[in-house]
């Protein structure tokens, strides 16, 4: 069950868990169960480890889940994860700082992700003729938090900013205004929670294409790499993140004899 839904996004888990309640449900054993002979008894003693293995399954499995929407709905997460991406994907100034501040006001948002949504903001917008910035930081400081949030939003501007980057973060769609209907109807994205997709793909997709920029992307030896790529071994410096392992299994999945690997220095989660 974990590695059928290990990528799945959590909506289509919840449905998933429900299947496995029903169906742990169906192979419950009756409670008159007839024991009418040795063969009842011997099948009853034999069917029932494997029942109690798949109880304590769908327990922990259940348990696990329901952790998780507590927290989600405790932290506003949908709400927050929906800004977030339209923050990264869309480029609507004016709704996305109403969304941001909108968001800051709620007291069930945490710190942390009122912080990371400034911080993917200032990165967003930070060239923008408009910027809410420090009406943002403002917000930020009257939430009565510590200081070290605010400072990590000039922190990673400076290290991940326009100037610092080697290439695009974030492709440009001022030209196409994308609706989210639009996008639910996009093959490859599965819902408004899971538009954006990491610079990663891009970057393995014209590797497998063979068009990866030689400028960006020297080859080393003597010839330039003209058969498309067998083996593909991705190290991150600085580390790797679980969107980044989704990208990478779906690019193992849809380019059969393409096997590729990702590494890196470690696997960040939202905290770190």
């Amino acid at each position: 069950f974990s590695t059928q839904n290990m990528y799945l996004n959590f909506a289509e888990i919840g449905t998933n868990i429900k299947n496995l309640m029903e169906d742990f449900q169906r192979r419950k054993p009756k409670e008159q169960q007839k024991l009418e002979s040795i063969a009842d008894m011997k099948a009853f003693v034999e069917n029932y480890p494997q029942f109690k293995k798949m109880s304590g399954t769908v327990s922990k499995h259940v348990t696990v889940v329901g952790e998780l929407s507590r927290l989600v709905a405790e932290r506003n997460l949908l709400e927050v994860s929906e800004v977030e991406q339209e923050l990264a994907c869309q480029s609507d100034h004016s709704s996305a700082l109403q969304s941001v501040r909108r968001l800051l006001q709620s007291p069930r948002v945490s710190e942390l992700d009122a912080a990371r949504l400034v911080m993917l903001y200032a990165l967003r917008y930070e060239r923008h003729g408009s910027s809410g910035l420090p009406a943002l930081l403002e917000e930020l400081r009257g939430r009565g938090g510590t200081d070290r949030y605010r400072k990590l939003v000039s922190a990673v501007v400076e290290y991940g900013g326009k100037r610092a980057r080697g290439s695009d973060l974030f492709s440009p769609k001022d030209a196409v205004a994308i609706t989210k209907q639009f996008l639910k109807g996009l093959k490859g994205i599965e819902n408004v929670y899971t538009q954006h997709q990491p610079l990663l793909q891009e970057t393995l997709d014209q590797l497998i294409k063979g068009k990866l920029k030689d400028s960006q992307y020297p080859y080393l030896g003597p010839n330039t790499l003209r058969d498309r790529p067998q083996d593909i071994i991705v190290f991150l410096i600085g580390g790797a993140t679980y969107e980044e392992a989704l990208a990478v299994f779906n690019l193992n999945r849809s380019n059969p004899g393409v096997r590729i690997v990702l590494g890196g220095t470690t696997i960040h989660n939202t905290r770190r």
